[in-house]
């Protein structure tokens, strides 16, 4: 792959404000197999699809940014924002929806959800268990550079490998930059 993706994210960007959907797709459907795994490639795939009004395949593209990147709400709106606008088309076969159907379900239990009631006490949390750090194993909700960097510098060498191989999922063109830090890291260990 030749072209910088964030050139051609960019062109395709400008092609999609101007409603030139079908020319955004025609400049990223040469990239499909490289860049399947980019949360903004998978975006701006759906986005050019919706404007075609090839929407349950757009659909499909806007699952994939969702699963890509769970914590990103730009496609979990989009995807919202589409469903809707298909059950409301006039002779459209309502299409079952996982992802919709959970949506569903969440927002149902939620509704019923009453927390415990607690009475607050005057013993501030100490300051020795505000320090505790987390354990390893603790999941980390949105992964970044910044936060790995962070966890370097604090020798928590674990969590920062942890956060990388994350990266590495999220943003595969930095791969060999992240490889080359858990490889750092590794050798602290």
């Amino acid at each position: 792959m030749s072209t910088n993706p964030y050139f051609l994210f960019a062109e395709v960007s400008l092609d999609l404000s101007r409603n030139e959907y079908q020319s955004g797709l025609e400049k990223l459907e040469p990239f499909l197999e490289h860049l399947r795994d980019s949360y903004l490639f998978n975006l701006l795939y759906a986005k050019a699809l919706i404007g075609l009004k090839r929407n349950t395949l757009a659909g499909d593209y806007l699952r994939r940014c969702c699963a890509i990147a769970p914590a990103n709400e730009v496609a979990w709106r989009e995807l919202t924002r589409l469903q809707t606008c298909i059950q409301e088309e006039p002779d459209a076969e309502p299409e079952f929806d996982p992802v919709m159907d959970e949506l569903e379900q969440l927002s149902a239990a939620l509704m019923n959800f009453e927390p415990m009631a607690t009475s607050e006490t005057s013993d501030p949390t100490s300051i020795i268990e505000q320090k505790k750090p987390f354990s390893d194993d603790t999941a980390i909700a949105v992964p970044t550079e910044t936060l790995a960097n962070l966890f370097t510098a604090q020798g928590a060498y674990k969590k920062a490998i942890k956060i990388y191989t994350h990266l590495i999922q999220l943003k595969p063109l930095n791969a060999e930059q992240y490889q080359q830090e858990i490889d750092a890291l590794l050798d602290r260990l």
